[in-house]
């Protein structure tokens, strides 16, 4: 029986800061606006992206220090993630596991490149 991952052990509220940092996949999909179809409940992302979001990495230009710069920035925790879910796109890691799914294939803690998320097209990259 191959061993089990992080993600696959724990619960969401059970892992340590750097555990929940590496389930982000650097989609940056969360720094786009984004708005509800009124009609269909769906979302929508829209080309514009947050000022600290650096469009070529997908990366925060000051992720530290983001919500004292961006005070609207959201913060995702596993208590926040309830609330955020459904801003948050399908394939967001954060909420496959919320959700009880299995990360993608293309998810860096699979594939084990940075850089797949962006090479797959599931990134904000050339987006906003």
């Amino acid at each position: 029986m191959p061993p089990k991952f992080f993600w696959e052990t724990k619960k969401l509220d059970e892992l340590t800061a750097r555990e929940w940092e590496r389930l982000c996949d650097g989609c940056a999909l969360c720094c786009l606006q984004k708005e509800r179809d009124s009609k269909t409940g769906k979302i929508r992302y829209l080309p514009l992206a947050c000022r600290l979001l650096n469009l070529k990495t997908c990366r925060c230009k000051n992720y530290t220090n983001r919500h004292q710069v961006v005070p609207n920035c959201a913060n995702l925790t596993p208590v926040t993630l309830r609330r955020y879910r459904n801003w948050l796109p399908s394939s967001c890691a954060y909420r496959l596991l919320f959700e009880g799914k299995s990360l993608p294939s293309w998810h860096p803690l699979i594939s084990g490149r940075k850089t797949s998320t962006r090479q797959a097209g599931m990134s904000a990259h050339h987006r906003a």
